[in-house]
């Protein structure tokens, strides 16, 4: 997998987006200088709720998928409310996202909470690094740079194809911050060899499995049983994981109130020092990580991403 080239520029996104952006950023730095983040989080869950009343397609959508994630069977009013609340985290979570390199070092640390911690320190004393099996639910763009202000040596694997907003946001951030220019960024279709040395460098990497459409030919997958229907997820870095003796896990990035975000992360899905059947391992694992997909969608349905 080729490593994220740190020549790769911000010139490459056309003028008017970068205006764009830089426009919003400034609207958004205003904000918080005349009333503070607290009150710049209250702007946007007004603004997300105009979005709300407005976007009836977008809540169409949410619904239907909440139909399948619950079978059908789930309290319309509830739903209702989780649909509000899913307006209003994702558009407080772009704004963070925009003005995460405006913020202090202090602003931002006060924002993490990561009460289990110490799983991710003992897994690193091991020293064979560590996978950490993330999901397009919720904001998982953020557990990297959270990781990155927490001293962790982290990486991530990413499409080719960035948005133009994480190829902007992602520059700002490198000339602002120590701790993110030391981040790594592998492309998903090129040759594993630096993930295997960056798990020999006892490294944290992450990335999404749950990825049910066809990449390039040469990626491979997994079919798994998901809210009831066969999907095919890529099982890549996973299986690299397992050959290299890291430990895995599964993550989670709950979005709180005021910007505030916990880090969850499970004990080791497999115990990473026992013999294993490679193919039968990885299965379960897949199985695994599908099921606490599953889970952590119905406890927190406002954190569903993919409509």
């Amino acid at each position: 997998m080729r490593q994220r080239n740190e020549s790769d520029s911000i010139d490459s996104i056309p003028v008017w987006i970068r205006f764009k952006f830089g426009c919003i950023r400034a609207i958004l730095w205003v904000v918080i200088r005349v009333i503070g983040l607290r009150g710049l989080y209250f702007f946007g869950r007004c603004f997300a709720l105009c979005e709300w009343a407005i976007n009836y397609k977008r809540r169409r959508r949410f619904h239907a998928q909440m139909g399948e994630i619950f079978n059908r069977h789930y309290d319309s009013d509830l739903m209702r409310l989780a649909c509000r609340r899913y307006f209003i985290r994702t558009r407080c979570d772009k704004f963070f996202y925009l003005l995460f390199d405006l913020l202090s070092r202090e602003q931002i640390c006060e924002r993490i909470h990561f009460s289990n911690r110490p799983i991710l320190d003992t897994a690193l004393a091991r020293g064979k690094g560590v996978y950490v099996a993330l999901s397009h639910n919720g904001s998982q763009h953020v557990a990297g740079l959270l990781m990155c202000f927490l001293g962790y040596r982290t990486a991530g694997v990413r499409d080719r194809n960035e948005g133009a907003l994480r190829q902007y946001v992602q520059r700002r951030y490198a000339q602002r911050f120590e701790e993110l220019r030391a981040a790594r960024m592998f492309f998903a279709d090129s040759f594993p060899r630096d993930l295997f040395r960056w798990f020999q460098e006892n490294g944290i990497l992450g990335s999404s499995l749950d990825v049910d459409r066809e990449r390039e030919s040469h990626l491979k997958r997994m079919a798994v049983e998901f809210f009831g229907e066969t999907r095919l997820f890529l099982t890549g870095t996973m299986q690299i994981a397992l050959r290299c003796g890291a430990s895995i896990h599964q993550g989670f990035v709950v979005s709180l109130p005021n910007f505030h975000y916990r880090l969850e992360l499970s004990p080791p899905l497999v115990d990473p020092d026992a013999s294993h059947d490679e193919g039968e391992t990885l299965s379960r694992l897949m199985q695994i990580y599908a099921g606490n997909i599953e889970t952590h969608l119905r406890q927190n349905p406002d954190h569903l991403s993919r409509l």
